[in-house]
């Protein structure tokens, strides 16, 4: 598989075509592995005539500047049942940013429609998915502007009540204009609900709760178990915080405990206390040093616990190499902390309050589309999810499938500014290989960007012996034409599955 963007070099001819994605992309998108019979796919065919060179002339203007619109939801794996009349608010509260300069330019063009409106604004209301319409059943969303353009706005009063019976449920935004035109609904992961945290001692052979290296987690912090206390580990500035109001994703590593200062090989696994690991923020890419991550027991840091950590378990943080020195806040401030050794026993260190975090585990959606190629009035959702491509067969019978969820029959899939189709026409040879990104755009225009790329590569036996030239010819399009005439030439089939 190539690495998207490197089209330059000749690259070797075993297959025919290369699968990728985009790496600015934030967060991979994983296909869910569900039972059940699958059913065939659809083929798609290519718009009329009229419409195509419109489209076309659309697409190539957002290739060149997107105007995209990203929601990206952020939540926690698990949410902690309420019993009777408490309310037991979801932790961390589930964010939502938007992302994109697409929102500026929709509100350039809703401003110069509606002539008197007051001010442009995105509202939103944040449930769960059992709940009714009704906004008294939801909690509304007040998005604030932040210095990166970005909106952001959180729902610190969600709960789940000892009426629900179900394991697993999803949380739903919805989201309107000012004016009062819809955007569309937007779906959280699968959440797993629990009664409480377990305090028993995890086995792999039950890997529910457990958390895996390379997956991703939040840490909060409450001082005196406090709920108006509570500090999210977050960066700020390429600074680590502790904030009040908002919550960072970090991808936990595991590392090789006998790797030198400066190197930190990743290891696969499920985390366990006393193992050398390191967070990396998602969003920014800040990384703390090496850190060995302790069992917490009744403000103790345990020193010789080896065990699976669990959903919601009290832990701390001991930088490795360190003499009792553990990862603390001080009100916003992440500072250092020496830990007190117990005199009666070895395998225990006396933590303060700031030094005892809470972990969890979190899921990432994103929500990519672009209306920029009309004035779009009806609802973008549901978003299609573009989850894997796969492609089989070569030759005559090559076939790429696209996986992913909401697909519908009003998408076609696009190859950069060339639709994909099946038809018969002659073939023209290309002289080396060509990334270009997926989307899919529905019929009125409406464009859902994805992280994906596809590289058409040459077969050797039909490389003329002519010098390959050593970069890109400037004539992107007769590139594109050929890969849609050897898509014909081949009788390239493109599939979607739902």
């Amino acid at each position: 598989m190539d690495p998207p963007g490197q089209t330059g070099a000749l690259l070797p001819p075993e297959p025919l075509t290369h699968l990728g994605r985009l790496e600015s992309a934030e967060g991979r998108l994983r296909s869910r592995a569900e039972g059940g019979r699958r059913t065939p796919p659809c083929c798609w065919y290519r718009s009329n005539p009229d419409q195509l060179d419109h489209l076309r002339d659309g697409v190539r203007r957002y290739l060149q500047l997107p105007a995209d619109q990203t929601v990206l939801i952020l939540h926690a794996k698990v949410a902690q049942k309420s019993y009777g009349s408490e309310k037991r608010f979801f932790c961390p509260p589930p964010c939502v940013y938007l992302t994109g300069p697409g929102w500026k330019l929709k509100q350039e063009q809703i401003k110069a429609r509606d002539v008197g409106e007051a001010g442009f604004r995105v509202c939103g209301y944040m449930g769960l998915d059992s709940m009714g319409s009704s906004h008294m059943e939801t909690q509304k969303l007040n998005f604030e502007e932040q210095p990166d353009s970005k909106e952001f706005s959180c729902a610190k009063a969600l709960y789940i009540s000892d009426t629900e019976k179900r394991k697993h449920f999803r949380l739903v935004l919805k989201l309107f204009f000012s004016n009062g035109q819809e955007i569309g609904t937007f779906y959280s992961k699968l959440i797993k609900v629990i009664s409480k945290p377990s305090q028993k001692k995890q086995s792999l052979k039950n890997t529910d709760l457990c958390i895996s290296s390379g997956s991703k987690v939040s840490l909060f912090n409450r001082l005196r178990s406090q709920t108006v206390s509570t500090r999210y580990l977050s960066v700020e500035g390429g600074t680590f915080i502790a904030s009040a109001r908002q919550w960072a994703a970090f991808t936990l590593h595991l590392a090789d405990e006998h790797c030198t200062r400066g190197e930190f090989p990743l290891r696969e696994g499920y985390i366990r206390y006393g193992a050398v690991v390191q967070l990396i923020c998602t969003a920014t890419g800040v990384t703390l040093p090496p850190l060995i991550i302790r069992k917490v027991t009744k403000q103790y840091a345990m020193l010789d616990v080896d065990e699976p950590i669990s959903q919601l378990h009290k832990c701390a943080f001991q930088f490795q190499g360190s003499d009792g020195m553990y990862l603390c806040l001080s009100t916003e401030k992440v500072i250092q902390f020496q830990a007190t050794p117990c005199p009666k026993e070895a395998n225990r260190e006396l933590l303060n309050d700031g030094s005892c975090w809470t972990i969890i585990g979190t899921e990432t959606v994103e929500y990519t589309f672009s209306d920029s190629l009309a004035c779009i009035q009806d609802p973008v959702s549901p978003v299609p999810l573009i989850a894997m491509l796969e492609l089989t067969g070569g030759g005559d019978v090559a076939m790429l499938e696209v996986q992913g969820e909401y697909f519908h029959a009003d998408l076609k899939v696009w190859f950069g500014d060339v639709e994909a189709e099946t038809m018969y026409s002659d073939w023209r040879w290309l002289r080396y290989p060509i990334t270009v990104p997926l989307s899919l755009i529905r019929n009125d225009g409406l464009i859902y960007s994805s992280s994906f790329t596809f590289t058409y590569t040459p077969e050797q036996s039909f490389l003329p012996a002519l010098q390959v030239l050593p970069e890109l010819t400037q004539d992107s399009d007769t590139l594109l034409n050929s890969i849609h005439q050897e898509f014909t030439r081949t009788n390239f089939h493109l599939f979607m599955q739902s």
